[in-house]
């Protein structure tokens, strides 16, 4: 492990990013700032309605505005068309590609909530996937994906966890999922010394630090060697996002890129979700973890529309 993790001290003082970031402010995407709906509709539909896509089109509008911008486009597509500005992105591209467009075009919680859908589907669950969301996402996230996976699924996500995750492994991912951390930051340090409950985010980077001083080494080394299997995933990924969330996500990306074979799935759900929140701190992180930045690392391991997208979102060299 990168002793990036070890080095505990830099983060009592500093409340983590994602936590304190308005959104916006640490993205690559960005509101536009003479935004005009009918403008975008209609290059939207020039770019799919033609013989052929103009795949670049596509790419500047969807990674040029902000999600409400978005939305707002999405509904005057509709009300032009009659037709769904996701399912004529469906229609029209493929693959990564197509797979990358269509979640830069959705609202961040609808995403969320088809990204746990699909974890949950078909035999066994994808656990990482669901460590992934509720580790990292703010109460507020987490409240507007239950909303959105509860229209989508007629049922609520509370309910649908309970059926697909059991033991302490489960309680703790229901517990997350209920989106009642306690993301005040004021902290008792007496109270951290006493127990060790991770339910509040400044409590635990609180507990992480007085765990460090009683007993020389990490709490995430401590949980590797104490626990195994999805409850140790789960407990380190919650104390790599309190100490910083966009090193948990550069990380993220590395290992989705690393050797052989790309895993796409993880490459776009993490630049597309991220793209507005703290994108600028992940590549930082990025850099100061592998020497690279994340630009190179992005344009030397994928190519073609899905590349140079994912580059737009990446939003330049480091």
């Amino acid at each position: 492990m990168s002793d990036l993790w070890e080095d505990l001290q830099s983060v009592a003082n500093a409340a983590p990013a994602a936590f304190t970031a308005a959104p916006g402010e640490r993205g690559t995407i960005k509101a536009k700032a003479n935004f005009n709906v009918s403008e975008d509709v209609a290059a939207l539909r020039k770019a799919m309605e033609g013989i052929g896509t103009t795949e670049k089109t596509l790419i500047d509008i969807l990674t040029h505005r902000s999600s409400s911008q978005k939305q707002a486009i999405s509904k005057a597509y509709e009300e032009t068309t009659n037709r769904i500005l996701v399912n004529d992105l469906k229609g029209d591209t493929q693959g990564n590609f197509e797979n990358l467009l269509v979640a830069l075009a959705r609202p961040p919680a609808v995403n969320d909530a088809k990204w746990l859908i699909k974890a949950m589907k078909g035999t066994g669950t994808d656990n990482s996937i669901l460590i992934e969301i509720l580790a990292s996402r703010t109460n507020k996230q987490i409240k507007e994906l239950s909303a959105a996976y509860a229209e989508e699924t007629k049922k609520t996500l509370i309910q649908k966890l309970k059926t697909e995750v059991s033991g302490d492994f489960g309680k703790a991912i229901l517990l997350l999922a209920e989106g009642a951390r306690d993301e005040s930051t004021n902290v008792n340090a007496d109270k951290a010394r006493e127990d060790a409950k991770w339910s509040s985010i400044p409590h635990l980077r609180q507990t992480i630090l007085e765990y460090k001083n009683i007993s020389g080494k990490t709490l995430q080394k401590s949980i590797e060697k104490e626990m195994s299997g999805n409850l140790e995933e789960l407990l380190v990924d919650i104390v790599k996002c309190v100490m910083s969330t966009p090193a948990y996500f550069a990380e993220k990306v590395y290992k989705s890129m690393k050797g052989a074979g790309t895993d796409e799935t993880t490459l776009t759900r993490v630049m597309v979700s991220r793209g507005e929140i703290d994108m600028l701190d992940i590549r930082a992180e990025f850099k100061k973890l592998y020497q690279n930045s994340l630009f190179k690392e992005i344009s030397s391991d994928v190519s073609g529309n899905y590349g140079d997208c994912l580059n737009v979102i990446c939003g330049g060299e480091d």
